[in-house]
């Protein structure tokens, strides 16, 4: 029957079937528990119910308990569940339009770290990457973290400390470079991170999201690293950001963000679908931690992260000698998605770019009817992420 209903449901073309359904055995459990504690009981098949087991088995949710439902049913103690099974192949019939398919195609930069002679060299080379990333009809191209730091190569400075606020004097210039290169190119830019020294005279790590559009958003870089503080001084930013785009919500974890957790789901939480991370590693140990973190993230998350690095070295550069990196986009591990989870993937340490699409409505299908359902499976009785600067 039931099963009937749903090839019945799937031929119309319907959204969704919505039951009212007995729970004939909480009777005997009445004097122990509520009726929520019941049908969290045979939920987790600690208990079975005749009625509520078999609905379940057939992939419908629970939507609320409605007491005084059946005031005769005695058996039920007049409690009945409404329960809900989605079509999943619900194509809107109305004049609002539905994609099958929201794709988002993504231009990864692998930068080479080179030594420069001004800002108009490494502009160029930005511009260069741009309009790659343009002609590949892109909808985002990213940079990785502070590949701006190849301006220390030219700014003569042996201090660290002093060097860094040098290269902040150029933040005017790198916002003006990547706002028009936006505009120009028709691409939104995840202009990599570059060290600003802001009104209370720290530096901070921030990443920028230029929009083909113009405007600007900004994600300061929340944990920092030991060596960031020992040769930089840089201060830690304290709020997560998802930032509208014309292809959806994104966010920005730069490097070490993404090593946290809690971040990634505070940001899944607000509505991200793909999470960027600039990042800068000297070494395959630390790369493969932003790797291996950002896969977790794709997976526990049901989003899309990608990861753009920086190789090559500045050898008279202090803290910026080597760089070890491999570009990638990945995706949940699931039967809709690329193999391994691994949407695409640059070669290790040499400068190029990866493009490569991801499907939001994939993404939506997934989190719905995927083979394992991470967000909706989450226990909120047992355990939350709190964001403080809610």
């Amino acid at each position: 029957m039931y099963e009937a209903r749903k090839e019945l449901v799937q031929r119309l073309n319907l959204k969704s079937i919505i039951i009212g359904g007995r729970i004939p055995n909480y009777h005997r459990f009445a004097d122990e528990m509520s009726a929520r504690e019941y049908v969290e009981a045979v939920t987790r098949h600690k208990i079975y119910d005749p009625v509520l087991t078999f609905q379940l088995l057939n992939d419908f949710t629970l939507m609320r308990i409605n007491p005084n439902y059946l005031p005769d049913d005695k058996a039920s103690k007049r409690y009945a569940t409404l329960m809900e099974w989605n079509n999943v192949d619900y194509k809107a019939t109305s004049k609002r339009h539905y994609k099958t398919s929201y794709p988002v195609r993504i231009c990864v930069v692998q930068y080479l770290m080179r030594k420069i002679s001004c800002f108009e060299e490494m502009a160029n080379q930005c511009e260069y990457f741009v309009d790659v990333a343009s002609d590949a009809n892109s909808d985002f191209v990213v940079f990785p973290e502070i590949f701006t730091t190849q301006l220390m190569s030219f700014l003569d400075e042996p201090s660290p400390s002093r060097a860094v606020r040098k290269m902040a004097e150029y933040t005017p210039q790198y916002i003006e470079m990547f706002t028009n290169l936006a505009v120009r190119y028709n691409v939104n830019i995840i202009g990599g991170s570059h060290f600003v020294e802001e009104e209370d005279e720290e530096i901070y790590n921030i990443a920028y999201l230029f929009r083909r559009d113009g405007s600007i958003e900004k994600q300061y870089k929340i944990h920092i690293t030991p060596n960031e503080r020992k040769w930089w001084g840089i201060s830690q930013g304290d709020e997560v950001q998802v930032f509208d785009t014309d292809c959806g919500k994104i966010a920005i974890q730069v490097c070490y963000d993404i090593e946290f957790p809690e971040l990634a789901r505070i940001a899944t939480d607000k509505g991200a679908k793909i999470i960027f991370t600039p990042f800068c590693t000297e070494d395959r140990q630390g790369y493969l931690r932003v790797r291996y973190c950002a896969q977790a993230r794709a997976i526990e998350n049901q989003i899309y992260t990608v990861i753009s690095g920086t190789v090559g070295n500045l050898p008279q550069t202090e803290n910026m000698d080597i760089q070890y990196a491999q570009s990638a986009i990945f995706s949940p591990s699931d039967f809709e998605f690329a193999r391994d989870g691994i949407v695409g993937e640059t070669n290790a340490n040499l400068e190029m770019v990866l493009i490569g699409d991801v499907d939001l409505e994939i993404l939506r299908r997934q989190r719905q009817d995927g083979t394992v359902k991470q967000l909706k499976d989450r226990r909120h009785d047992v355990y939350h992420v709190e964001y403080k600067k809610d």
